[in-house]
This record gives C-alpha cells, structure tokens and sequence, in this order.
C-alpha cells in the first residue's frame, strides 16, 4: 500500500471546515487591523533562506528541505513565512506606493524534523508583516493582533512572554559579556552551544538542553546591557500593552529561534493543561536588517506566525467546536429512471439558486435514500416517483417541523426559499445568493 510520507497528513473532508473556519477566523481579525493578504511561492531559492554562513539556526542549519531542479539551480521549499514574504515585497517594490505595508499570509510550510502532535514535516503556517515602520506601537499591534486571532477562537487565558534583544550597539555590549561568561564553561556545553558560542552566542539562550545547567540559570542578562534608546523603545512597547490591558510576563532568556530578529522578541501562549510545557502557541519579533540583507531598501519590519496545526489542537483540547456538522437543504430520492433525471433537472435548478442539493446515484431502495438524506442532515426531503411525475407534482418534506406537502415540480425551489425565509429572523443565505444572482 502507498502510505503518505513522514511527517505529513491529510486533512479528511470531516476535518475540512475547521480549517475554513479557522481561515475565516484569521481573514476577519486581519481586516480588522487592516493588513492584506499576500500569497507566496512554496519554493524559493535556496539564497532565500540561506543567507548567512553564521546563521545558527536549527530551521536554517538542520531542517530546510533543499534540492536542485532540472535545470541545477538550488531550491529551498520554504520552512517559514516571513523571508518569501520579505523576498516578494522587494522584487514587487511594495514600498513605492505604501510607506508601510501590513501583510498577512497562509500556507503549507516544511521543515525536517521530528513529527510530534502538532508539529509535522509539512504544517501550514498563518503570519502577520508589518515593514516600513520602526515605531514600537506596531510591535505592539502585532501582539495584539495575534492575541485577538486566538480569543476569537474561543481561548480567553492568553499571556504575552516578552523580551528585548536591543539594537546592534547593546547586541554587541551583550555578546562579548556573554562569550566571556560561557567560556568559562565550554566544555560543558552540548555540541550545538559550542558552535553557537563562535557564531552567535545569543542563541545559546535558546537551547533546551544546556538550560537546567547552574552556569546557565547565572548568565548575563540583556537588560544590564542595554542602551538608553533600547531601554525607552522597550518601555514604550510595554506602556501600549498596558493600555490595551494585555497581560505579558518578561522573559530575560527569550530570543527567539531565527537569527535576523532584533529589538521586540515575543511569544504568546494559552493556558491548556493537555499542552504540557509547551503552551507556546505563536510568536514573532522586530527584524530591521531582512529586508537589507536581501539586497532590497533599509526597511524595518516586524512580524508574528502561528502555526495552524496547534491553534486547531489548542481549540479541540479546550473543547470549543470551531464549525458545525454538514447539512444540505434538500434531497432529492428518486423512484425510477424518469425520476432521477427529473430530479437532476430540479436539483440543478435549485443549485443555480444557492441551494445545497444531493440525490441518489446508487439506485438504492427508498429506505437507503432516506438514510442518505439523514446522513446528509437534509434539512428538506422531496420524494419524487411515477405517480408523482405523472401529475406534475412532488412530496416534500420539512424535517425540521415534520410538516410534508405535495406541491407542484415547478414549485420547489420558491417553496424552499418562502420556507427559509419564513423561519428566519433575517434574509437567509439562499435567500440572499437569490436576490444577487436576480
């Protein structure tokens, strides 16, 4: 049997409206905030990702998934958002027209890594991009952003983990404080830290190994080493979280797994006791060197991505159903030939006018096309026959009331709209798919 590879997975029909619900979710909190929907290329080239030789990333060093095409050009199929995102805001020149631009995306993302619950070799990834901007308040909108995605799915206990990495003068104060302080401890580093210790010794803050050790819990924090711009830029970021009443905790060890981050570091996380430790559930940060570093204009950003995959899971284990089961207005069951293609023909008239319609193409017994219509949560039943043809007309059944009529074939799709609209406080949606389409 051909199995799916690795780390993957299918999204099963049952599954589906989740998902759509949960990107319509996304799509109304980013209107909200007014940022645009971007979409991207799955693949870029390997440059895209790979910018730096000491880049010490584990997405970047470990897990990228790279090959050549037919033609040997190098391609890296993308691990993360905001780099093709950065890529195509300057070969598009977004920045001409827009002196900020605020873009958010959705879509497959891979990474080889160890498949745990929640976390796949192929996941989907939703991302938020502000560039153009070095104002602290965005850094601040972009939390806020993100923390209102994951209330409007139900999950209220958000807390906001913060930190500050400084700009490139208290980087520099920081680095040689901390080269000193591990040093003294290098052989007691795991394999990773050593090689963080040469090429970027903020990132050992970051390692889950080395972070019980004593000589770990006692090392240098950034905020000694902070100048006074990075100070008052962080405070400022703070006070707009303050009066947007959003709860955060300062976190002196926060930094962040991709190198290019700077200034605002930040990872939002739920309460969700089936999570365990791990109740990070998204996270993001200011990088205002990306852009030039891929050769476009000196342009600030910052951003934030959740993966999707943990936001459902997040959802399920706090018991909030984000859709409904499928329902379909009407089925049609057919007794006979003559009477399948005349309730193709209704069918098809009633989808024309925005109604959802199934009938039988098995030509099971009328007993297995009730079945059929129940599994299908069919809100209307016509039952359509010779008899019924012979006379023009069709039984109709109303199975949320149990009221049954036998109306005329030219009468079921107006019989369907009165009835829906009759039972609904406002214009339903058939009803509305009818007045556009008039």
């Amino acid at each position: 049997m051909i199995a799916k590879p690795k780390g993957t997975y299918d999204i099963l029909p049952f599954e589906v409206n989740d998902w759509v619900k949960l990107e319509e979710v996304v799509r109304k909190v980013c209107r909200l905030y007014n940022y645009k929907e971007i979409r991207t290329p799955i693949f870029e080239s390997f440059n895209v990702f790979h910018r730096d030789i000491n880049d010490t990333s584990d997405m970047v060093t470990k897990e990228t998934y790279d090959f050549k095409d037919r033609s040997e050009r190098l391609i890296t199929l993308r691990p993360e958002g905001t780099a093709g995102v950065a890529r195509a805001f300057i070969e598009n020149k977004l920045y001409v027209d827009n002196p900020v631009n605020k873009l958010f995306y959705m879509g497959p993302m891979f990474r080889y890594e160890r498949p745990q619950k929640g976390r796949n070799r192929q996941f989907n990834q939703f991302g938020v991009e502000a560039l153009g901007s070095d104002s602290p308040l965005i850094d601040a909108e972009v939390i806020a952003l993100g923390a209102s995605v994951i209330r409007s799915l139900g999950l209220k206990d958000v807390k906001v983990k913060i930190n500050t990495l400084g700009d490139q003068e208290s980087r520099a104060n920081y680095r040689d404080v901390l080269v000193k302080h591990f040093s003294q401890y290098k052989e007691c580093l795991c394999e990773d830290c050593k090689n963080r210790l040469v090429k970027n010794p903020l990132r050992i803050l970051d390692c889950k190994v080395d972070r019980d050790q004593e000589f770990f819990k006692t090392a240098p924090k950034i905020k000694d080493y902070l100048n006074d711009y990075s100070k008052k830029r962080f405070e400022t970021v703070l006070s707009a979280l303050d009066g947007m009443q959003l709860k955060y905790e300062l976190d002196d060890n926060l930094v962040r797994g991709l190198d290019y981050y700077s200034h605002t570091v930040f990872e939002l996380e739920v309460n969700i006791p089936e999570f365990g430790a791990q109740n990070v559930i998204g996270a993001g940060g200011r990088y205002d060197n990306l852009i030039k570093d891929l050769d476009g204009p000196d342009t600030p950003g910052v951003g934030m991505a959740f993966g999707m995959e943990r936001l459902l899971l997040a959802t399920s284990y706090a018991g909030k159903k984000l859709s409904k089961p499928d329902s379909i207005h009407v089925y049609f069951i057919s007794l006979g030939e003559r009477a399948r293609l005349e309730s193709l023909k209704l069918a098809n008239i009633c989808r024309i006018g925005g109604l959802t319609c199934e009938m039988d193409y098995k030509e099971r017994g009328i007993k297995g096309q009730f079945k059929e219509a129940d599994k299908n949560n069919a809100r209307f039943t016509c039952i359509l026959g010779d008899n019924e043809l012979d006379s023009f007309t069709i039984n109709i059944k109303d199975n949320a009331t149990d009221e049954q009529e036998t109306i005329s074939l030219y009468d079921v799709y107006p019989y369907i709209i009165n009835k829906l609209n009759a039972q609904a406080q406002g214009p339903c949606a058939a009803c509305n798919v009818k007045k556009e389409n008039n």
